[in-house]
């Protein structure tokens, strides 16, 4: 690796004052703490029991935000309970992989790096008549979502074959009041930079009603 041999402190502090005034920067002699360096973490995904001390459910991979990015973990989840007016089955799993999200973690996780954005309390409520099939229906308009739980909540559900289509196929969410739900895709971009918008599709009209197409 070629050395680059280094400027006196004044020749040096000179130049970067030129070329931060050059961009429109205001230059600053006064030191600035930047705090320290960003740690390295393993996102290392722990290795999960074949079991819950006899509780019964099923296997999922939820999507927890590590090194800035999503990687999923593999999960045992219980079965979700119905609650009380919730009885459709895609909104009871949809539950249940939320509550999956919200669960505080493990240290093994914590330690390898591993955090979550879901806020508590968000709940999965039962579609609208006249709703898409599949439909997922949120205590919360999706959009109010702070960006990385959306990010979390879309590729989960994305990836659970109960709530999806398939693998890479959106999911639709709506929020608790009239508005139409929307379609959400988890995409490449999603995974790689969770903290921005997820991609929005086109809103979701109800399966009986006819489509335009362009002419």
């Amino acid at each position: 690796m070629r050395r680059v041999r280094a400027l006196p402190v004044v020749a040096s502090t000179l130049l970067a004052a030129t070329a931060l005034s050059g961009c429109g920067i205001r230059a600053t002699t006064v030191p600035v703490d930047v705090g320290p360096a960003p740690s390295r973490v393993s996102c290392d995904t722990p290795a999960q029991p074949s079991g819950q001390n006899g509780v019964q459910g099923f296997r999922a991979t939820v999507e927890l935000v590590c090194g800035s990015q999503l990687v999923g973990v593999e999960r045992v989840i219980p079965v979700p309970e119905k609650r009380a007016g919730l009885k459709d089955p895609v909104a009871l799993v949809a539950q249940a992989l939320l509550e999956a999200l919200e669960k505080p973690l493990s240290a093994q996780e914590r330690d390898a790096g591993f955090t979550t954005g879901v806020p508590d309390q968000l709940m999965a409520e039962a579609p609208r008549a006249g709703d898409p099939a599949g439909t997922v229906r949120l205590s919360r308009k999706p959009e109010d979502l702070p960006p990385v739980a959306l990010s979390q909540l879309v590729c989960t559900l994305a990836g659970n074959e109960t709530i999806s289509a398939g693998p890479g196929r959106p999911v639709t969410l709506g929020g608790p009041d009239t508005d139409p739900p929307r379609t959400w895709e988890c995409t490449d971009a999603v995974r790689s930079r969770p903290e921005s918008v997820p991609t929005l599709g086109e809103i979701a009209r109800p399966s009986a009603s006819p489509v335009a197409t362009a002419k």
